[in-house]
């Protein structure tokens, strides 16, 4: 996209801008709003330190300021977006401390949550978690294919909070799932077209097949490392782009 201060991403649909924003009772139009503009960011449609302009936002999606700021407030608390005083409403930027910072985080609560699952989660989580791992190994990935990307993504995280979904614990499902977003960040921006530098799928499996098993180490082990060199192969992608 257009990286000017000033730029913005296209409407919805072609059918309008406002298409798909009504309050429906169990999500209001900020929320809606805040779930188009994580995913922009997220997927890097919005970039890094760009500014957010409010009017032509407004304009693009045929909203209102009042939900438009509330689904921004509600990004300023994911860490994807801040606001300055007399500078408005800027993407959050990217650094290789910010990205250490979480990658780290992840290794410890995203473990400790797994730990939590083994201990707590019933049968059904163990059903949860190799029903994610199938839908996520059966699912092609191909550069070349925009598409399958998208679908790959969304079914990756599913794996993930999946795997720590049975720790029953909400304050640090969500937590996790904050740090997963931040993470996913800079993975889907700089390691798009790089899966092939390890075999992803085969750690996946070893790690749900740990986690039924309730095999503690070495589900622990494997979850550790495998967040470990996806932040160091971003962290290389990083430093070639000269980003400190």
């Amino acid at each position: 996209m257009n990286s000017a201060d000033d730029s913005f991403l296209a409407p919805l649909t072609d059918d309008g801008p406002s298409a798909g924003f009504l309050d429906d009772g169990k999500n209001t139009i900020g929320s809606q709003l805040a779930s188009r503009l994580r995913e922009a960011i997220i997927s890097g449609e919005l970039e890094a330190g760009s500014k957010i302009n409010l009017d032509k936002a407004r304009k693009t999606f045929n909203v209102s300021l009042s939900p438009l700021r509330e689904g921004l407030a509600r990004l300023i608390s994911d860490g994807l977006v801040e606001f300055q005083d007399n500078r408005g409403y800027r993407v959050a930027p990217i650094s290789l401390a910010n990205l250490e910072e979480v990658t780290s985080l992840r290794e410890e609560l995203e473990v400790f949550a797994l730990r939590e699952s083994m201990r707590l989660g019933d049968v059904d989580w163990e059903g949860n978690v190799m029903r994610a791992l199938h839908r996520l190994n059966r699912t092609e990935r191909d550069a070349a294919h925009p598409e399958t990307l998208e679908h790959w993504e969304a079914l990756h995280r599913e794996f993930h909070l999946t795997l720590i979904s049975g720790c029953g614990k909400p304050l640090l499902l969500h937590f996790c799932s904050l740090l997963l977003n931040l993470n996913d960040r800079y993975r889907r921006v700089f390691l798009i077209r790089t899966s092939g530098d390890r075999n992803v799928g085969q750690e996946h499996s070893e790690i749900a097949q740990g986690a039924v098993a309730r095999d503690v180490d070495y589900a622990c082990d494997k979850l550790r490392q495998h967040i470990h060199r996806t932040g160091t192969n971003l962290r290389n992608h990083l430093a070639t782009k000269g980003i400190v």
